[in-house]
């Protein structure tokens, strides 16, 4: 069984209730169909029941009926979850009246339905900024308890199996913090091996901080924040293998590993890899999928109380049915 096929194996075991608010979106809605056919998740869709019909009509969608469908503008919840909201942000200046303008964005309507308990993840940026996707997220689910960094991890399924597990290795962060500081990237990096374990299948994560120097080779600032951020995680999981300092090589290659670093426990034998910054993850994982034949799954975001996933704008139909089966096995472990 792939990984990939666990992760549905997984989320059909235990289904969940996922939010699709971009329920026009041609792709988006052809997942939601194939969601549904599989059985991988009960699927609410937000928008005008008719609209979306016609829409799976045109498509020649067949499920779409089984799925559930809340319009903003006729929900009997639409008044309840403005006062929620109201509430969430009335100590940052929100009004009601913005609270019951906001609340009819499928984005924010979404996230009130699952922190109030209704549904459990929800899935956009097939036609959503990151920022559109994160802003309700942030603002009404919030951060998971102990961190206040939200970060994005991809998995890495690569030919090259002498690497990670079998070829396997999941890498953070590639898709939300521009330049963390030596206590977010921390975070950071307790946050991916947390992923590692729960959609990667790790028993043992081995966490890598990546930089340009290994062990003091080099003298810098940056290297100065991964040093520090490697003991700050090691503070927050005691139990969590990782270390740091180490060069890309150094991490992943055994004979190099020795050499460089000997006596590490993670040197040669990393199976979560964190940068130091957004621009390294991003540029990162598109050349390894580019040029080294890698399969990237993600971003999967990471921090939230709740999972609320983005995708990219240049997603696949394939793309949003795997986020349904991701963020589905996400929900699964935040309970």
């Amino acid at each position: 069984m792939t990984l990939i096929e666990g992760i549905i194996a997984r989320a059909k075991a235990n289904k969940q209730r996922i939010v699709l608010p971009e329920s026009l979106e041609e792709r988006t809605l052809t997942a939601a169909d194939k969601s549904i056919a599989d059985d991988i998740a009960d699927i609410i869709l937000i928008g005008n029941k008719e609209e979306i019909y016609a829409q799976a009509d045109k498509l020649g969608l067949k499920n779409i009926g089984k799925a559930t469908i809340i319009d903003p503008a006729l929900s009997d919840k639409t008044e309840e979850y403005a006062q929620l909201l109201y509430e969430l942000r009335k100590k940052k200046g929100m009004t009601i009246e913005e609270a019951r303008r906001l609340v009819l964005n499928p984005l924010y309507f979404g996230c009130l339905i699952i922190k109030s308990g209704d549904a459990d993840g929800q899935i956009s940026g097939a036609l959503s900024t990151t920022s559109d996707t994160l802003r309700p997220a942030l603002q009404i689910i919030k951060c998971a308890p102990g961190i206040t960094c939200v970060s994005g991890a991809m998995l890495l399924i690569t030919p090259a199996t002498q690497y990670g597990e079998e070829g396997v290795l999941v890498i953070g962060d590639v898709a939300v913090t521009p330049v963390p500081d030596a206590a977010q990237l921390a975070q950071i990096a307790v946050c991916t091996a947390q992923t590692a374990r729960s959609l990667a299948a790790f028993d043992d994560p081995r966490v890598a901080m990546l930089s340009f120097s290994t062990k003091g080779s080099a003298k810098h600032e940056v290297v100065d924040k991964v040093v520090e951020a490697t003991r700050l995680a090691q503070e927050m999981e005691p139990g969590l293998k990782i270390d740091g300092e180490l060069q890309a090589d150094t991490a992943l290659v055994p004979s190099v590993g020795k050499k460089k670093a000997p006596g590490s426990e993670i040197a040669g034998k990393a199976n979560v890899l964190v940068v130091p910054c957004l621009e390294v993850g991003n540029i990162s994982y598109k050349l390894v999928e580019r040029l080294g034949g890698a399969d990237a799954i993600g971003p999967i975001l990471q921090g939230i109380a709740r999972p609320v996933n983005d995708l990219s704008r240049g997603c696949s139909v394939d793309d949003i049915y795997k986020m349904v089966a991701i963020t589905s096995c996400q929900a699964q472990d935040a309970k």
